[in-house]
């Protein structure tokens, strides 16, 4: 059972925290790429409890800055894209993406204010569809070579939703797999119908024409395994169907906070949990198609079905009980609350409270992966504290090694099943357009 203290110490993220000063050793996705139109090409964001402008100058350059403008204060938000930079409304100080900045107009004539004023600003990159900033001070790390990063933007669709609690309850039911046979459990399997995201729990897994719901409703005890890799913690869940055969899925957990599992036998999702504040956080995601080349558009409206902008709030959520119908409840979903498995866990995470209160679980077995995150989330917390590089702080060096993870779904042999993933994913990759040449080392 964890202490109040410690349940403080893991759960805030803000400036001056213990975790905060370890979130700051990353990378974050602080927005869509598709949030920065060409019309108004700047927005304001909050991540880690500090509040920014995001933006996109004339040469198709991002910055990002501090939202408050260093002259009085006002909102950098509201600014006008103009002359190379970003100009505040109050007085017309104008600064480019790197904080520079280049104009004082009100000042006189000959002025160098402008010379001695420099506004905050953070490195920014756009990976397959999401801008991602580094918020901490020095040498930002490398990328990883992820699929979902290497796989080219014909191939991948990213996208993200809103999540109303702490952003590690939001995390954890990732890397839940026991969760699955009771939450998202249908009682209609041979009608995969509604959007894609919850026809996986419906249609068959790989090298199976067996539903996997009825799977793991027919199996909820599965065996999970848990083991350490570079990149964070690597996840076995089986479900022994019969002495020949047993379902397996693997599933990844990437330091500091997203997790990468399969969609379909072509396509997987990685997926981020980037704290807004301590009490909301948004689900950033980027599809990895194997396959075919992804139709962005109807990836898109499908999505929008289930969330509104410009916040990309849930339409079903704490608001409207997220659709609870106590009918459905009875002959088609253990839920009652619709056939999105994301409404499913947005349920199950807000319900336990903004923050959750840790103190009063009771983990099992089935938990051995949330315990192994814990302990590692303490220890890299304590690296920092003692002035060390944490877990996943990557040199370009490393950050080339580091390839895949390797997620599978499917029906596997038994005896066997150690290397029935490793040539699983082989020849999904052989066959596919573009990873053919991604192929990790065997022990990805």
């Amino acid at each position: 059972m964890m202490s109040p203290e410690q349940n403080e110490l893991i759960s805030r993220i803000g400036p001056g925290t213990k975790c905060g000063a370890l979130m700051r050793h990353y990378w974050h996705p602080v927005a869509l790429a598709d949030e920065l139109p060409v019309e108004r090409p700047a927005k304001a964001v909050r991540v880690l409890g500090q509040d920014f402008v995001l933006f996109r100058d004339e040469r198709g350059r991002h910055g990002l800055l501090d939202r408050d403008c260093p002259h009085r204060g006002a909102d950098l938000a509201f600014g006008r894209l103009e002359n190379g930079g970003l100009r505040c409304l109050f007085h017309g100080w104008l600064f480019d993406v790197d904080g520079k900045c280049l104009e004082t107009p009100a000042e006189p004539d000959g002025s160098v204010l402008c010379q001695r004023v420099r506004q905050r600003s953070y490195p920014v990159v756009v990976k397959n569809g999401i801008v991602f900033a580094y918020l901490g001070e020095g040498e930002a790390p490398a990328f990883p070579d992820f699929d979902c990063f290497l796989a080219p933007g014909t191939h991948a669709f990213a996208f993200k939703g809103l999540i109303e609690c702490n952003w590690l309850q939001a995390l954890e039911v990732g890397i839940d797999p026991a969760h699955a046979s009771f939450l998202h459990r249908f009682y209609e399997d041979e009608d995969p119908s509604g959007d894609g995201y919850g026809k996986q729990f419906r249609a068959a897994s790989s090298d199976s024409d067996i539903p996997m719901t009825r799977m793991m409703r027919e199996h909820p005890r599965p065996q999970i395994d848990v083991e350490g890799t570079d990149y964070g913690l690597r996840l076995f869940t089986l479900r022994k169907i019969n002495e020949k055969h047993t379902h397996l899925r693997v599933t990844n957990l990437v330091f500091p906070y997203a997790f990468v599992i399969p969609m379909s036998t072509e396509m997987t999702i990685t997926q981020w949990h980037v704290p807004i504040d301590d009490e909301s956080c948004y689900w950033y995601a980027i599809f990895t198609s194997f396959g075919a080349p992804v139709d962005h558009q109807q990836m898109r409206d499908t999505r929008l079905e289930l969330y509104q902008l410009p916040d990309y709030r849930p339409r079903l959520g704490r608001h409207n009980d997220y659709g609870y119908d106590v009918a459905q409840q009875a002959t088609q979903t253990f839920t009652g609350m619709g056939f999105d498995i994301n409404v499913h866990d947005q349920w199950a995470i807000e319900s336990q409270g903004r923050i959750q209160n840790r103190t009063r679980e009771h983990l099992g077995t089935s938990d051995k992966a949330i315990v192994a995150y814990r302990r590692l989330l303490l220890s890299a917390i304590g690296q920092v504290s003692s002035g060390e590089r944490p877990p996943m702080w990557l040199d370009p060096a490393r950050a080339a090694s580091i390839r895949g993870p390797i997620t599978v779904d499917g029906m596997a042999p038994t005896q066997g099943w150690q290397a029935y993933w490793k040539e699983f994913d082989a020849r999904r990759r052989s066959g596919s357009s573009w990873a053919a040449s991604t192929l990790p080392p065997l022990v990805a």
